[in-house]
């Protein structure tokens, strides 16, 4: 009984801090005594409290510590803690953590003087030695690396809520809202909408051929055909991946899938999942199954993160790093090679071209090079990735590249809870109408353009050459007028701002929180419909995996500190009054666009922004 006097220090890093109440209680060989909360930890400092207890605790133990939160979890790093009790004020008592604490488990740390088990003959530790144990044992295994070398460590986990070791707030909003809302069927169709990768999602025009039901699924079908009928019937078919290698780990195999989902447009705009198949149907071999929403909560919920995952591998290697990465790649050589600088079409691409083969550069040396991050944590690394790089490639079309083309394609043009469709449809328009202002000064009929050699060449090296002969996928290898000259210039222009922001700028966002988009997965797809949580927590990634994919999600996701937002280049590459006049009427619609992006977002659940002008790299920078 009496006063203690306790210190409580906290790290020193970015988010060591928290908002949480921190409860404490002290442990001694003859009581426990509570109390209470005392602190919400402040980052870097050290925070004094004098406490009364009433009862005799006797030499202390332990300290007890429990971070209790109301609205958001935030880990704490506590460095340590110290008690001074009373009577003996000469003596403190040090309480050694480093650690992160986590969640609302009571942690129990020792008093930090150390002893071995034969230095605590009346068992005072022997609870918490063996307590503790097992829980490391459960977290680390050892697994077979190689015959000739040591085993090494493996760190496992075994619930959804241990990523959050991983994850650090206040990065992004969205993310946080991604982690908190990440299993519903909700939000899981709104991404094939407004997320990272809004370029699958399609309207079917009937039933997908892959998709074979198998026997008492006679009332799936009929919803599909009455949904199909209606025109709210939706699909992301990802077969593309079927027959792409799989990675090896260090040693273990990944597996993928190649899902098809189907999804049906409410009337309040959202899209919801109606069916999952997770692979393709074998010639000779029992249909595949079909998951449903109606199933087992943890069956459905591994269907969808088979989902998510595939969606990783596209999103990256398909639409984030072949679509805007490589072509833009494709635009500048050829406009290096084909175009002197004081070509018309020089002056107005080259400003978007900025900085594209050196951050390519980096791409394939990190990246995508041997041993680089796909190799080391991505289920299509290990040449996987190579191969649908080239099969995704093989099977880029010119429409693909032109919103009003594609939009139409996939059947998104009407639907307004496509805020992808509607911004990218407004962008190109505006982009649009710069080029064609910026082009007639310079070419006053069609016949100027198809004199126009330079033109020409600059064209036929981006089909031919760069893009390995598209001509049969619509590409042109030449220019007949001035309106023609114009949509490609503009597709260019939109491929390296709009289209690669698009896909772009929601890494962060979606991609932060590992199981809504898990870069490999570690069992093969599910042929059953018996999944439980050690099913799931044993597909997704491993913790090393994890960590990597966060930094790697980190470091392509970020918002720059010095980025130049689209229009808004310094350079001035013409310099007639004319030219410079058509720039600031480009400048002015992006404005007015960027404040009706800005005040629609206002009355929007989830605000979409990566379509906003001042937000759009003016080039593929990063």
């Amino acid at each position: 009984m009496g006063v203690y006097h306790i210190c409580i220090s906290t790290g020193d890093s970015l988010y060591a801090g928290s908002n949480n109440q921190v409860l404490l209680w002290l442990v001694g060989q003859h009581g426990e005594a509570s109390l209470g909360a005392l602190l919400r930890p402040c980052r870097n400092k050290e925070e004094e409290f004098t406490v009364n207890v009433s009862q005799y605790l006797g030499s202390l133990l332990f300290v007890k510590l429990q971070k209790r939160h109301f609205l958001k979890d935030d880990a704490w790093f506590c460095n340590w803690i110290t008690v001074k009790g009373p009577g003996d004020q000469e003596r403190e008592y040090r309480f050694p953590c480093y650690r992160w604490v986590t969640g609302s488990n009571i942690l129990r740390l020792p008093e930090g003087t150390g002893c071995t088990v034969t230095e605590d003959p009346q068992g005072l530790f022997k609870e918490h030695r063996e307590e503790e144990l097992k829980e490391r044992r459960s977290l680390y295994r050892f697994a077979d690396f190689d015959i000739n070398l040591p085993r090494n460590a493996v760190t496992t986990w075994n619930d959804l809520d241990d990523f959050n070791c991983f994850y650090k707030s206040g990065y992004s909003k969205l993310a946080e809202r991604v982690r908190d809302s990440w299993k519903e069927d909700a939000f899981f169709g709104y991404q094939f909408l407004n997320g990272a990768n809004p370029i699958l999602l399609r309207r079917s025009n009937c039933l997908p051929d892959r998709l074979e039901f198998p026997p008492g699924m006679e009332e799936l079908q009929a919803q599909l055909l009455k949904e199909l009928q209606a025109g709210t019937l939706f699909e992301a078919d990802y077969s593309i991946l079927d027959g792409i290698k799989a990675n090896v780990i260090l040693c273990r195999q990944q597996y993928l899938a190649a899902p098809l989902v189907m999804l049906k447009l409410q009337p309040d705009g959202q899209l919801l999942p109606l069916a999952i198949q997770l692979e393709l149907p074998k010639v000779g071999s029992t249909p595949p199954p079909i998951f449903l929403p109606t199933d087992p909560p943890m069956v459905w919920l591994l269907a969808k993160c088979w989902v998510r995952s595939s969606d990783f591998q596209l999103h990256e290697l398909q639409s984030h790093l072949l679509r805007g990465h490589l072509m833009a790649e494709v635009f500048a050589v050829a406009t290096m090679r084909c175009l002197p600088s004081l070509h018309p079409v020089f002056k107005l691409v080259a400003p978007h071209l900025q900085y594209t083969m050196e951050i390519n550069v980096r791409a394939r040396n990190g990246l995508i090079s041997e041993c680089g991050i796909f190799d080391r944590i991505v289920s299509t690394g290990g040449g996987g990735h190579l191969q649908l790089i080239k099969k995704a490639g093989a099977l880029l079309t010119y429409s693909s590249f032109c919103p009003p083309d594609d939009l139409a394609e996939r059947g998104l043009l009407d639907v307004k809870s496509s805020f992808y469709a509607q911004d990218s449809l407004k962008l190109w328009e505006i982009t649009y109408r710069y080029v064609e202002g910026t082009l007639s000064l310079y070419y006053k009929t069609d016949a100027d353009v198809r004199d126009d050699y330079e033109l020409q060449n600059w064209c036929r090296e981006i089909t031919e050459i760069g893009l390995r002969g598209a001509q049969d996928r619509g590409f042109p290898t030449s220019l007949q007028s001035r309106a023609q000259t114009c949509h490609f210039v503009t597709m260019c222009i939109f491929t390296c701002t709009g289209q690669h922001a698009s896909v772009h700028l929601g890494q962060l966002d979606w991609c932060f929180w590992i199981p809504n988009t898990p870069c490999t997965m570690r069992l093969p797809p599910p042929t059953t419909k018996d999944a439980t949580l050690e099913t799931l927590m044993a597909t997704l990634p491993n913790p090393d995996q994890a960590n990597l994919q966060v930094n790697f999600t980190w470091h392509l996701g970020r918002r720059q500190a010095v980025m130049v937002p689209l229009g808004q280049h310094r350079e001035e590459y013409f310099s007639t009054p004319e030219a410079k006049a058509v720039l600031k009427k480009f400048r002015e619609e992006l404005a007015v666009l960027d404040k009706e992006i800005e005040m629609r977002n206002k009355s929007l659940d989830i605000p979409y922004e990566y379509l906003r002008p001042s937000l759009v790299e003016n080039s593929v920078a990063i």
